[in-house]
């Protein structure tokens, strides 16, 4: 039996990290208290299934002192004015996960011979908020009359996904890290972040958040492809960043979705709230993006705005989520329908191994690898 020689302290960062308890962990780890106060030492296969338990590298619990551990895109979130220090694990993989998949996307499209996406870091923070707004709208196709033809704004937002993916953008939406269900993705951790780059920009929105606050987060993140800036968010329509680039593009986000000049035409003259439900059915967007340009069109003031969007939200966040589905389509949304399409074709062909395909899509099946392409069109 052998003896994993770790020092105690590497232990204690683990599960502080995993942000887990130590009464968590006896169920599965008895003596677990034991190890951290070094009083006892765990072989080597206890230390693997903890390592597994707290998502950590084996690796790291030899090291003499723990890592820093940094966050591999600019992190641009805040909370009162102050940078967050929180990394989850989770946070950690969802990001590296995306990288992977972003840096398969880019070897590949360069092997096709795609186009540089002209429109990566085409605008600058001195350009006006309207005039981008409106050239993103523009090249998506994501005008008012074409989201009109959406019967909710529900329907809307896949659209805008859509459109968003048409245009060369790898859009992912996951609550979860991979296929891992058990490792829930935080939304007061981190609500999306973007990775530019020319041939294979990518969005990701925090699939936990309510399905209101998604729609804002990808015209948050599509404004920071279009400035070229990666950075990982925790904004909302109700905030107000402190740091230049997030209020840029928090200001692009609400223009992009209600132009603020046809919203104030919309607006009735008496009680402006009144009037959210059926703006927001009309713009088909949330009713708490309305609230926001309500707020910006100077009709109600700061407190007003603020008790309805809190009232507003709890009464989103009530209602029920939607859970199982098709596994299909639920992992063309988590991984991007372009990326995957993308990996079924160049693997069908022979470019790609079917291992690494497979630990892209989370899948272990080479059936379930089949009906991907199936469903996709992709002569299996």
């Amino acid at each position: 039996m052998i003896r994993a020689q770790i020092k105690p302290n590497l232990l204690s960062w683990a599960r502080e990290r995993a942000g887990r308890s130590i009464d968590s962990l006896r169920d599965k780890f008895p003596k677990y208290e034991e190890w951290e106060q070094g009083e006892s030492i765990p072989t080597l296969k206890q230390l693997e299934a903890f390592a597994k338990t707290t998502y950590v590298p084996v690796g790291y619990l030899f090291l003499n002192e723990p890592p820093k551990e940094e966050i591999p895109i600019p992190d641009l979130r805040t909370i009162g004015g102050r940078q967050l220090g929180q990394i989850s694990p989770n946070m950690l993989d969802a990001i590296y996960l995306c990288q992977r998949r972003q840096a398969w996307y880019r070897d590949y499209a360069l092997s096709a011979g795609e186009d540089k996406r002209a429109f990566i870091g085409s605008v600058q923070l001195e350009d006006g908020v309207e005039e981008v707004a409106d050239k993103i709208r523009q090249f998506l196709g994501f005008e008012l009359t074409e989201r009109r033809n959406c019967p909710t704004w529900t329907e809307a937002l896949r659209r805008f996904i859509e459109l968003a993916e048409r245009a060369g953008v790898l859009v992912m939406v996951s609550g979860v890290v991979g296929v891992n269900n058990k490792r829930k993705l935080d939304p007061e951790e981190f609500r999306g972040f973007a990775i530019a780059d020319d041939f294979a920009p990518l969005v990701f929105i925090n699939g936990s958040d309510t399905k209101a606050a998604q729609m804002f987060t990808l015209a948050h993140e599509l404004a920071h492809i279009w400035l070229g800036e990666s950075a990982i968010s925790d904004i909302s329509p109700a905030s107000a960043p402190s740091n230049r680039i997030e209020r840029w593009c928090n200001a692009v986000a609400a223009e992009l979705l209600v132009p603020l000049e046809e919203l104030r035409m919309a607006l009735p003259q008496d009680n402006p709230l009144e009037a959210a439900q059926n703006l927001a059915r009309g713009f088909k967007v949330s009713t708490l993006v309305i609230l926001r340009r309500i707020y910006d069109a100077k009709r109600i003031s700061e407190a007003i705005f603020k008790e309805a969007y809190d009232r507003e939200l709890a009464k989103l966040k009530k209602l029920p989520k939607s859970s199982g589905g098709d596994f299909y389509l639920t992992q063309e949304v988590r991984a991007s329908r372009r990326f995957v399409k993308a990996l079924v074709v160049s693997t069908l062909e022979g470019q790609t191994l079917y291992r690494d395909a497979f630990q892209m899509l989370g899948i272990k099946k080479e059936q379930t690898f089949m009906e991907f392409g199936r469903r996709m069109g992709v002569p299996v």
